[in-house]
């Protein structure tokens, strides 16, 4: 599942429960808050994530956290490897300049620096600044989804992808990605 949510100010989607899901949120305007039933919780920022085994079950919370603006966020659900792990939460702040013109990643069982998960996906982020092109290398047998959150059209691999836009790519070894103007992308890769 990949949902793309708003909250109007102060809003709050109070506490409901969960199971058998592992769930990323980036947040791409406003802050973010998120509350459990074990009494954690954490606020989150623009660029920011956060990692959550739902496992064997979970009552969360989402509530925007400014009172005066709308909180946009995306949240996806990967499906497990151990469905009945125990619940967890962990996030991790981002600063624009950590995915400047490169391709951050924020979820990920390879890279040290990045939040871990229970199932074969990665999400990564990056602020493309306009005429710079890279590129990101596919693994065999992954699929990626490219979402353009905001800022300006986007080639892919030569074709265009409108902001607020996204591409499902299959069988495809390598991403070549240029902005025709500052954008803000997300990608998901994930073992087909």
């Amino acid at each position: 599942m990949f949902n793309d949510d708003t909250l109007s100010p102060g809003a709050v989607w109070p506490l409901h429960p969960h199971t058998r899901h592992e769930v990323v949120t980036y947040v791409v305007e406003g802050e973010f808050r998120h509350a459990d039933q074990n009494g954690k919780s954490g606020v989150l920022k623009k660029g920011w994530v956060q990692h959550t085994t739902i496992g064997r079950g979970m009552w969360h919370s989402e509530i925007n956290n400014l009172p005066d603006k709308p909180m946009r966020f995306i949240q996806m659900w990967f499906l497990p490897w151990e469905p009945n792990a125990e619940p967890s939460v962990e996030q991790r702040p981002v600063e624009k300049e950590q995915r400047t013109n490169k391709w951050l990643p924020l979820v990920s069982n390879d890279v040290s620096s990045a939040l871990s998960i229970k199932s074969d996906a990665e999400v990564h982020s990056c602020f493309l600044q306009a005429n710079k092109t890279f590129s990101h290398k596919v693994k065999a047998d992954w699929g990626c989804y490219l979402h353009i959150l905001e800022g300006n059209t986007v080639q892919l691999n030569g074709k265009t992808l409108p902001v607020l836009g996204a591409a499902m790519v299959r069988d495809e070894r390598e991403l070549i990605v240029t902005a025709n103007g500052e954008a803000e992308l997300l990608l998901v890769s994930v073992l087909l």
